[in-house]
């Protein structure tokens, strides 16, 4: 596709999205939920698809089930589900693989199966965890933090730093980057973009905060969990660039005209959801 044409897909793509992705974050509970939980059933069968291509054989339903009941977990917080549901990934992994007529690369099998689970369930489930976050906050909290519409601007911080870091990596680099920051991985990659991505990154959580929507950061963390989130973001978009050169493929799929595949376009998301859902829980005791 020539490289206009992808860029106006992309812009009306996400002219498209992000109202829906405000109002259901908004709206939050099992509207939030169901909306997540079909990223990471996608995600999830994308990621097994480039497995495929190398020519391994995971365990497809059992590892999107998985991910899907992680999913869920996250919803009620629920700890000992969380860890049931690795621990029987890993039971019922392991014994599938015993009556698999080939029993070559087993090993191979179950741990890209539950890389798979890790890697796109897990993560995703933090947009959960964090949209959920004013539910489970202790007493000690502000009454404002436990009020549950502030969930939106919870949930919404990961994409707001992400796709912020996105655009404008990619917009400075392709202008002024010239020096690669790692060709063997991504050759489009450079200093320049990743700079000017992070900059734009802690910006836009310091608009975001200006404007009201996260009065529980000061200052001083809106500049950490941007820096934070802006590494995370690029070090997702790296290393998902490494699975697909890894798999020899350009995009995941086409899901999304413009952006490839549900890992395209939100592969920063996927590493920067648990990096913010994990700083405010250190700050929110």
């Amino acid at each position: 596709m020539p490289k206009r044409t992808n860029l106006f897909y992309r812009v009306i793509t996400g002219i498209l999205f992000v109202p829906v992705l405000i109002y259901i974050t908004s709206t939050g509970k099992f509207y939030y939920l169901i909306f997540i939980e079909l990223g990471i059933g996608i995600g999830v069968y994308e990621f097994y698809k480039i497995l495929e291509t190398r020519g391994l054989k995971p365990f497809k339903s059992i590892g999107i089930t998985a991910a899907l009941l992680l999913g869920w977990n996250a919803y009620y917080a629920s700890y000992l589900f969380t860890l049931s549901t690795f621990t029987a990934l890993f039971l019922i992994l392991s014994i599938s693989e015993l009556f698999r007529r080939n029993p070559d690369r087993a090993i191979f099998h179950i741990s890209s199966t539950i890389f798979g689970v890790i890697y796109v369930g897990w993560f995703m489930s933090h947009c959960i965890l964090l949209r959920q976050l004013p539910l489970h906050l202790s007493a000690q909290n502000p009454a404002y933090l436990r009020e549950y519409g502030i969930g939106f601007s919870l949930a919404f911080l990961p994409f707001v730093i992400a796709w912020t870091n996105d655009i404008f990596a990619y917009f400075i680099g392709t202008k002024f980057g010239k020096k690669r920051i790692l060709k063997r991985i991504s050759p489009s990659k450079t200093i320049g973009g990743f700079i000017g991505g992070g900059v734009f990154g802690i910006i836009a959580i310091l608009v975001f905060n200006a404007l009201g929507f996260t009065p529980y950061l000061s200052i001083w963390h809106c500049l950490v969990l941007g820096l934070l989130g802006s590494l995370a973001a690029q070090t997702g978009d790296l290393v998902e660039s490494l699975l697909k050169r890894d798999a020899e493929l350009k995009d995941v799929s086409t899901t999304i005209p413009g952006h490839g595949g549900f890992l395209d376009r939100f592969d920063s998301i996927l590493f920067t959801a648990p990096v913010v859902y994990y700083y405010l829980r250190f700050i929110f005791k």
